[in-house]
């Protein structure tokens, strides 16, 4: 079968494409045949990485959905032909997150990601596809979709008459406007782009405001919401966004902290979240069972993904370059 290996070596790019053998499922154990695989900016990270060793051989990206196409045995959940996705952490199906489960993360340090012809997974660590979804949106939807579902609705809890600040039109950024929007809350953008904003706008974005134009965005903000704030503000850019998030957070509202968009750099003055009653949500991902309740929730209100551009197998390179420049709106994918 084709896969993709991060490879280190010089002229490389980081990435190859290799011919290697069809994995065979052991008990407990699922064959998928891989549709689409999406990329999140935590894959070019990684890529930036290779160089510094120990990830040579790695099958990259932890997004992909696919068909069951074979089974070990003591597998009663999954029957060939079922449409599945695979979810992020192999090890986290349920519960609290426990600091084991890093390690288990799809194409990270040490386990293999989806960006392969075929993928061998623990059955556990599957759910299943939304019907009314193709594999390329389905493959969207386990980072960037689980996180903001887990962040915002089952930490954050999110609902009617709460106000989101959504920062970009990214992956995460869509999924937490989608959901804003299906459970009446209102949306605040920011975007460097009119364009963008005029589409998030289509989404269900109410107030929008483009900071390159408007650099103080929360001082802005602040004034459309007369002082009151952003009920949740999803806290995707780190250093460059963090302060004018603590600014523009709403007396006992929640910063759902995700993302370093902007690199890593001064730590932040936190002193207003205790005059404010505010609290910060640290998400990395989430569960199985988020994944599966999310899946529901997309069900239920007849949610697409949005998807910006659609790559060959051949064309992975060009999809990670894609992704690099910052002129996605939504999500990339990788169709095999």
């Amino acid at each position: 079968m084709k896969a993709y290996h991060l490879n280190g070596h010089a002229g490389s790019g980081g990435l190859v494409r290799a011919e290697v053998r069809k994995p065979e499922p052991a008990s407990g154990e699922v064959r998928i045949r891989v549709e689409a695989a999406s990329l999140n900016y935590r894959d070019l990270l990684i890529l930036d990485r290779v160089g510094q060793g120990g990830l040579d051989g790695r099958v990259p990206l932890s997004d992909g959905a696919g068909v069951v196409d074979a089974i070990g045995s003591d597998v009663s959940q999954w029957q060939v032909g079922d449409r599945v996705a695979a979810s992020f952490f192999r090890d986290w199906i349920s519960g609290p997150f426990k600091a084991s489960y890093v390690g288990s993360s799809l194409g990270g340090d040490k386990t293999d990601g989806m960006l392969a012809e075929y993928v061998v997974l623990p059955a556990t660590a599957l759910v299943a596809v939304p019907a009314h979804l193709s594999s390329v949106e389905a493959a969207t939807l386990p980072c960037a979709g689980v996180t903001a579902w887990h962040g915002l609705i089952t930490r954050g809890g999110m609902g009617k008459g709460d106000t989101l600040l959504v920062q970009g039109t990214g992956g995460v950024a869509l999924f937490g406007l989608q959901f804003a929007a299906a459970l009446g809350a209102r949306a605040i953008v920011i975007s460097s782009s009119d364009e963008k904003l005029a589409r998030a706008r289509v989404l269900g974005g109410s107030i929008l405001i483009n900071y390159r134009d408007t650099p103080d965005w929360d001082v802005a903000l602040m004034k459309a919401t007369d002082g009151e704030g952003a009920s949740h503000v999803l806290e995707l850019g780190g250093p460059g966004t963090y302060d004018r998030s603590l600014r523009s957070v709403a007396s006992g509202g929640k910063i759902v902290q995700i993302g370093v968009l902007t690199g890593f750099g001064p730590k932040p003055d936190l002193a207003r979240l205790q005059w404010e009653n505010a609290d910060i949500i640290g998400v990395t991902v989430g569960s199985a069972e988020h994944f599966t309740a999310m899946n529901r929730f997309l069900t239920d209100n007849a949610i697409h993904p949005i998807v910006d551009r659609v790559y060959g197998f051949d064309e992975a390179a060009e999809a990670y370059a894609y992704l690099r420049t910052g002129s996605h709106f939504g999500k990339v994918v990788v169709q095999m």
